[in-house]
């Protein structure tokens, strides 16, 4: 796989069991993310595991958009999905969560799947024409949420 076009890390102090609860729990990630609204699993899935498919609602000031992902890893030190929108490839989704002695260390990733010619219908409907330095952002300001949430809990 390539390098993500998006990333940080942050230390947490809280159970790696906790973090993944939050990261993994459509409402809960919908809560810390800036712009994933909200989420339901579609079929008859109601927690992520492998295979599992939801359709996200997305928000950018007054723009909204929707897409559909697919979880591929869901386990305890990974939660991660694949995003599509219009039946294309969109983005891919990490949430990476390493066990430490105080706690544990999250890393979240994103990789921008978009073909070329779909970016600038993409910059139309979010209002973002710097994906990659929007989701920096994005990432940053989510992982403090997090922080501060799994911290709290």
């Amino acid at each position: 796989m390539t390098e993500p076009n998006a990333h940080a890390s942050v230390e947490i102090s809280a159970p790696a069991q906790r973090v993944y609860a939050l990261v993994s729990d459509l409402p809960g990630l919908a809560d810390l993310s800036t712009e994933f609204a909200s989420g339901r699993w579609l079929g008859d899935v109601s927690a992520a595991k492998v295979g599992a498919r939801f359709r996200g609602a997305n928000r950018r000031g007054a723009r909204r958009w929707s897409t559909v992902s697919t979880v591929t890893d869901a386990s305890p030190e990974r939660f991660a999905f694949e995003v599509t929108s219009l039946g294309l490839a969109v983005s891919r989704w990490q949430y990476d969560i390493e066990p430490t002695a105080s706690g544990c260390r999250v890393t979240e990733s994103t990789w921008d799947r978009r073909p070329t010619w779909f970016r600038p219908i993409t910059v139309l409907a979010t209002g973002v024409s710097d994906r990659s330095a929007e989701n920096q952002r994005n990432i940053e300001a989510t992982l403090a949420r997090l922080k501060t949430t799994a911290e709290r809990a």
